[in-house]
């Protein structure tokens, strides 16, 4: 038991309640772990329905085992019946069954504000998703979310472009809108720039992300933890642009601080945005 010799002066309480649909990363630099780690270190309540359990550390995937797909809906259902959640963010969604089970328990707990992380492949180039699934998540689940936000290879599988340019990125966003998307958001860290260019576009407006590109390996988690992480300020009352742009500052911070673990694609710091004040002995 931890005894503190001070008086603290304020007790912080979760502004918002999250709801984290996707897998396990046993190293827990992405997947559920992220996410948890991230609405937790901006001020949130997470609530996790696990859709899958991996084996994997920084150097790549050893194994995937999904989880029966009732089982999903029951984590689902059940937790949110108790507590409503005020968003939802999705990631992993390793089958077909799986998809259409999320579905379901979507339509049954009618929450608005839904993120989707369309997880395709690891930071290690394992595919974790098959050719059946991204067809239903393209038809079925992408126009059921808020904001979808894939990354260069992602895009390119949703939309069979390919995407070489900041112009090829607004083109897959129109592709992807055309296709149901209500937002999209797609990340430009794989384009070969100095800049780092995000694409935000709807039907009414495109706006551009530019950050400075920050040289490391260690970016493992960091597509999780953006879209948790604007799951979170858009649950505060954030507009979804303003989300995604607060998201993207975050992760960035996160990038530039992290702690350097493991052998391949380490993990970046999610307690960038926490200062401890008080010495706990």
């Amino acid at each position: 038991m931890c005894k503190n010799n001070k008086t603290i002066d304020k007790i912080l309480k979760p502004n918002s309640k999250i709801l984290l649909i996707a897998g396990s990363d046993s190293s827990g630099g992405a997947g559920i772990q992220a996410d948890i780690k991230t609405v937790t270190a901006l001020g949130s309540y997470a609530m996790t329905a696990i859709t899958a359990v991996t084996s994997q550390n920084t150097t790549g995937v050893k194994s995937i085992t999904s989880i029966d797909p009732k089982e999903i809906s029951k984590q689902i259902e059940f937790t949110s019946k108790d507590i409503k959640p005020d968003a939802i963010k999705i990631g992993m969604l390793h089958s077909e069954k799986i998809i259409y089970r999320v579905l379901v328990s979507l339509n049954k707990i009618k929450v608005k504000k839904i993120i989707l992380d369309p997880v395709m492949v690891a930071k290690g180039g394992t595919q974790l998703i098959d050719n059946s699934s991204i067809k239903v998540l393209k038809l079925k689940l992408m126009k059921k979310v808020s904001l979808i936000t894939p990354n260069i290879p992602e895009a390119e599988i949703l939309t069979k472009t390919k995407i070489s340019t900041l112009n090829d990125m607004i083109e897959a966003g129109k592709i992807l809108l055309s296709c149901g998307a209500k937002n999209v958001l797609i990340k430009g860290g794989h384009l070969k720039s100095k800049i780092m260019q995000d694409i935000f576009i709807n039907k009414k407006e495109i706006s551009i992300f530019k950050n400075k590109k920050i040289n490391t390996k260690n970016t493992h988690g960091t597509g999780c933890t953006l879209s948790s992480a604007i799951a979170t300020y858009y649950s505060c009352g954030k507009t979804l642009k303003k989300s995604c742009e607060m998201a993207i500052k975050y992760v960035n911070h996160s990038i530039g601080s992290g702690p350097k673990y493991g052998k391949g694609h380490g993990p970046i710091n999610h307690l960038s945005t926490i200062n401890i004040n008080k010495k706990f002995k």
